[in-house]
């Protein structure tokens, strides 16, 4: 069956296809984009009828990666695919917050998007794919969304921009940020970058919107060949008129009450009594008495819900020309001012490090966790299979708001959260060679007025260096605010939870007092211009320096030492050839090393060395386990002293291990100056002795003397440090003692009696 087909040239020797036509017919619209070998398929379906007392917009967008689209299969014992990973849920997050706000106010059809990566090369990940498909998707359907969209990655190497870059390219790559935007405007940005500027972001940014326009035009060329004819639909938005009687019953209180001094319960309470208040006044109260219930309806036929609705809209009204008018904010704060700030470490005595960052009404206590290399988190998807030695993990408890409801597992703000303060902060980390130690950050919000995802940043930032991680540099961030009204514009500093809610932006920056590690950009208007986003980046950089100061003030430095409660881990590096002599048969040497130093003992290859690293609670150990270690891969050099241990006595010799587990042959010769009856008159199994290596055969074979570290006897020399050869064969006549010797070695003049008298007559 053929489709209808558009190939996009989004950048140079870059190109999308969108398929349509062919796959998954009966939803609303369906698309398969491909970009390389990698392609998604993605579907938008959409409720014609809405739910009765609905006053939301119902969007769920879920991302989805089989294993099978890579040629897979999952591990873990159940061979099917379960709840989403964290990485699913970012890239369902990535899609919504960028199609959410291009629905109209008021809309509450129920729609559905699902993006399922049918196909996985090497080279791309399907994440922005699937953004740009959503967005043809959903144009396909006539539903009014204020799109295309498009989507794409920037990344550097080498101080040149690239879009969409394969996977390998981001190795190397010192920006990994995701933008969508529509043809006149950006509208989310999120991802990591390694001390960049600001001017950079922006070059970076407006890279990123060309090559958006192109998917743009591509995504129209495709809806104009479908012609999709548009959805009918019905909007619940507040009537003009009851807004216009709501203001002029409380514009002047409720002014008053915006310009009070600011505390959030206290405010949120008042705007409460405010709704209750026009509520009774248009629908009449309770009756307690008759227990008659106020009326539905006014006479104009206006809800209770739309008399709620009409007093926030008065209410963000005001707010908003007060700020962009006046330049005063809620809490009486100038545009460019950050709440007070206050900072403690170590208040968790068990823990390997804390903090406590407190910025006006957001709170976030921080712990840092140190492990070994078994606590790694292990990762299992298409794109992605590098375990994880460094996670942050971010809750936000419900009475954080001063709310009652139950706990349950980590919702998608709290993924997407963690994962932004997780990107903040990796990348000043040291480097696993040199700190070989698994790290995790639990990042618990105690109070929240906004930002505080930004707060986890700067906590975790001081809780790292409380726990002696040798971090590169401190971490800072800040969220930034934008208010249009009435033809004016103001960027606000560290913005308030109702800023947030009732604002045009929401721009989260994190980054050094060198540059930008990572920010989250959500924008709800069009048209924010390159220079207003430079303001809004130079504005966060001063309030950045500000919060930077006062963690200093705090703590400006890693501790020296760890806590006296984490685990001591030691690395030293080792040549790959020697991995293998180090584990032993069936691990039989690195057990016993654990076994024998109480310690834990992990080896990893990397580019050709082994990476060893020893975890204990005493240095006294580790250091134990090292040098045994040590012993196994060293080389040994003839002519060197060893301590070696005896391992088995033979009629010739006895066995010598020396360095832990390399053995060679002490031989009878070597044991003594003079004649060696019996070896075990010299050593026994299991002695410690002293031998000088000789010799080094090929095929490592080791010949050790005892007798080299002797003194030789008094009046010997060099010819009588060995005994004559009748003195060796027991005394007799040479030709007594040869014949001896065939008849049993101990022959004296051929018979056994006389070697055995020979024997004696030599010791006396």
């Amino acid at each position: 069956m053929q489709g209808l087909k558009q190939t996009i040239e989004f950048a140079p020797g870059k190109e999308i296809t969108l398929e349509t036509g062919r796959l998954a017919k009966q939803a609303d619209g369906a698309i398969v984009a491909r970009m390389g070998d990698t392609m998604v398929l993605c579907t938008a379906v959409i409720s014609r009828d809405v739910r009765p007392g609905q006053d939301f917009f119902p969007l769920t967008v879920d991302y989805r990666e089989k294993f099978s689209a890579g040629g897979k299969i999952p591990g873990g014992f159940i061979k099917r695919e379960g709840r989403p990973t964290d990485k699913e849920v970012l890239s369902s997050r990535l899609i919504d917050r960028c199609i959410r706000p291009n629905f109209p106010d008021g809309f509450i059809n129920e729609v559905q998007i699902i993006a399922s990566v049918i196909s996985a090369d090497e080279d791309y990940d399907a994440d922005v794919i699937a953004g740009t498909a959503a967005s043809a998707a959903l144009i396909l359907t006539g539903a009014p969304f204020d799109g295309p969209l498009g989507e794409v990655r920037i990344g550097r190497v080498d101080g040149e921009y690239i879009v969409n870059p394969t996977l390998t390219d981001l190795e190397s790559s010192d920006f990994n940020l995701v933008v969508a935007g529509k043809e006149d405007a950006i509208v989310m940005v999120e991802g990591e970058m390694d001390e960049v500027t600001e001017e950079e972001i922006v070059e970076a940014l407006d890279i990123a919107h060309a090559a958006i326009r192109k998917l743009i035009a591509g995504q129209l060329a495709l809806k104009e060949q479908v012609n999709p004819a548009p959805l009918e639909y019905t909007t619940t938005t507040v009537p003009a008129e009851l807004v216009k009687k709501v203001h002029a019953m409380i514009a002047e209180p409720m002014a008053a009450h915006i310009r009070a001094p600011y505390e959030k319960q206290s405010f949120y309470q008042g705007i409460s009594e405010f709704k209750t208040g026009v509520v009774e006044a248009l629908l009449g109260k309770d009756d307690e008495e008759s227990g008659e219930s106020q009326a539905e309806t006014t006479e104009e036929g206006w809800t209770k819900g739309e008399i709620k609705g009409a007093v926030g809209i008065v209410e963000k009204k005001i707010m908003r020309g007060m700020i962009v008018k006046e330049g005063r904010r809620l809490d009486g704060r100038g545009l460019t001012d950050v709440r007070d700030i206050w900072c403690e470490t170590s208040y968790l005595p068990r823990v390997h490090g804390s903090s406590i960052f407190t910025r006006g009404e957001t709170q976030v206590m921080a712990s840092v966790t140190l492990g070994t290399t078994k606590d790694v988190q292990p990762v299992d998807q298409i794109f992605d299979n590098e375990d994880k030695s460094f996670y942050l993990h971010y809750s936000f408890p419900p009475f954080s708001v001063g709310e009652a409801r139950f706990l349950r597992g980590p919702g998608r703000r709290e993924i997407g959260h963690g994962m932004l303060a997780e990107r903040a902060l990796k990348p000043m980390l040291p480097p696993s060679e040199s700190f070989p130690y698994s790290i995790r950050i639990n990042a618990d919000v105690l109070e929240s007025n906004g930002s505080s995802s930004m707060a986890s940043v700067c906590s975790g930032s001081l809780a790292l260096m409380d726990a002696g991680v040798p971090i590169k540099k401190a971490v800072a961030g800040v969220a930034m605010g934008l208010i249009e009204e009435e033809g004016a514009t103001a960027v606000l500093t560290d913005i308030l939870g109702t800023e947030d809610h009732l604002g045009d932006m929401d721009f989260k920056i994190t980054g050094t007092r060198d540059g930008v590690t990572a920010c989250q950009m959500d924008i709800k208007i069009s048209g924010l211009s390159r220079d207003l986003m430079l303001k809004a980046l130079n504005q966060a950089y001063d309030a950045r320096q500000h919060i930077l100061d006062v963690m200093d003030d705090t703590l400006d430095a890693p501790r020296g030492d760890l806590s006296a409660f984490a685990p001591r881990l030691t690395q030293i590096t080792i040549d790959a050839d020697f991995i293998g002599a180090v584990i032993g048969p069936g691990g039989k040497i690195i057990k016993g090393i654990q076994a024998d130093t109480n310690t834990q003992v992990d080896i990893e290859e990397k580019d050709g060395f082994g990476f060893i690293t020893v975890a204990s609670n005493n240095q006294e150990n580790a250091m134990a386990a090292i040098e045994m270690i040590r012993n196994i891969v060293a080389v040994p050099e003839p002519g060197e002293t060893y301590e070696g241990t005896v391992r088995s006595i033979k009629d010739f010799g006895a066995i010598i291990e020396i360095l832990g587990g390399k053995e060679g042959l002490l031989h009878v010769s070597e044991l003594d100056h003079g004649y060696v009856e019996k070896v075990t008159d010299y050593v026994q199994v299991g002695d410690k002795i002293q031998v000088q290596l000789l010799e080094l055969r090929d095929g490592n074979k080791l010949r050790f003397s005892r007798k080299a570290l002797l003194p030789k006897p008094e009046g010997s020399d060099n010819r009588s440090d060995r005994p004559r050869r009748d003195d060796r064969r027991g005394g007799g006549s040479r030709d007594g003692g040869r014949d001896g010797n065939r008849g049993g070695r101990r022959g004296g003049r051929g018979s056994r009696d006389g070697g055995r008298d020979g024997n004696r007559g030599r010791r006396d």
